[in-house]
């Protein structure tokens, strides 16, 4: 099986349907992303001067990738097959960062070596749970940052883009044209710093063309959960959106009646943050297949 290979020098900072393709595959291709960090590598030791670096280069994504036959209206099914990270991670705070930064008076840069499958920050032993940071198709307008989430996916920061789930996307403009980038050795919900553990990598995955998706996207399918996702403006307004998607999701698919299903994702499902560090907010609403299978509705990655 051929594997088609994003180098780590085709570098995109906005998801924009006039990038051009650094590569076009067809349906069912594999692919393998190299992705720098978020800083596009500027920081190798904590000696790295914060005032120096370009923030003009901050979240790059490698890309973007036309996917043939890919049209608006579609999705792209994207199952993450593997993500290897670097050997060290990279995480900064300072003055207007962050949840604290109207506290912090100086800034901080840490680079935390990573060792036998696991980070120590602050004298923490942390499990390597690696992710993907940003992820995106071409929005139909304007072009949208790297640093900014939205529907057509983008910094979500949404700790569940993990090895071993699938991702839906929307396509809004011919071939998708798909990117990533700012991959994370882990990171908490909330990313309270404004950053992960930044690290440089690889992102092995298949893509899958889904014509004419009724789904409300972005949504993302685990081993054992499924998860509506959403941004905007302020957290309210993203966690009311993550939420009315898996209503709107649970009505078409299991058929049940609006008071119906916000009453079982009342009862069990559970709406949680990933990020409220970016320009705009994310949500996830998460409800497990479990459930699902009891309403005879079939996991989309099924």
């Amino acid at each position: 099986m051929t594997t088609y290979t994003v180098p780590r020098d085709q570098l995109i900072y906005a998801m924009d349907a006039h990038n051009p393709p650094a590569l076009r595959v067809p349906d069912g291709a594999t692919l393998t992303f190299q992705t720098r960090d978020c800083f596009e590598d500027q920081i190798q030791d904590e000696g790295a001067p914060f005032t120096a670096l370009d923030w003009n280069r901050v979240n790059p994504a490698t890309g973007p990738v036309y996917v043939e036959g890919a049209e608006p209206g579609d999705a792209l099914a994207i199952e993450i097959v593997k993500i290897e990270v670097g050997p060290q991670s990279v995480m900064v705070t300072g003055p207007g960062l962050g949840v604290e930064g109207q506290s912090l008076t100086e800034p901080s840069v840490r680079v935390y070596p990573i060792e036998e499958g696991h980070v120590t920050v602050a004298g923490v032993k942390l499990p390597l749970r690696p992710m993907i940071g940003v992820i995106g198709t071409a929005p139909a307008g304007e072009a949208v940052s790297n640093g900014t989430p939205g529907d057509h996916g983008g910094n979500m920061d949404t700790k569940v883009i993990r090895e071993g789930s699938t991702l839906w996307l929307p396509v809004n403009v011919p071939g998708g044209l798909l990117a990533l980038g700012d991959l994370h050795a882990g990171m908490g919900d909330g990313e309270v710093s404004v950053c992960g553990l930044e690290v440089p990598g690889e992102v092995t995955l298949r893509v899958r063309l889904v014509k004419a998706c009724p789904y409300p996207l972005p949504m993302v399918q685990t081993g054992e959960h499924l998860y509506t996702v959403a941004s905007a403006l302020t957290l309210d307004e993203a966690a009311e959106r993550a939420a009315r998607q898996m209503s709107t999701f649970l009505q078409a698919e299991a058929g049940l009646s609006r008071a119906d299903a916000i009453g079982l994702m009342s009862a069990a499902g559970n709406l949680q943050i990933s990020q409220v560090v970016d320009p705009l907010k994310t949500c996830r609403f998460e409800l497990s297949l479990d459930i699902l299978a009891q309403l005879g509705v079939r996991p989309p990655a099924s």
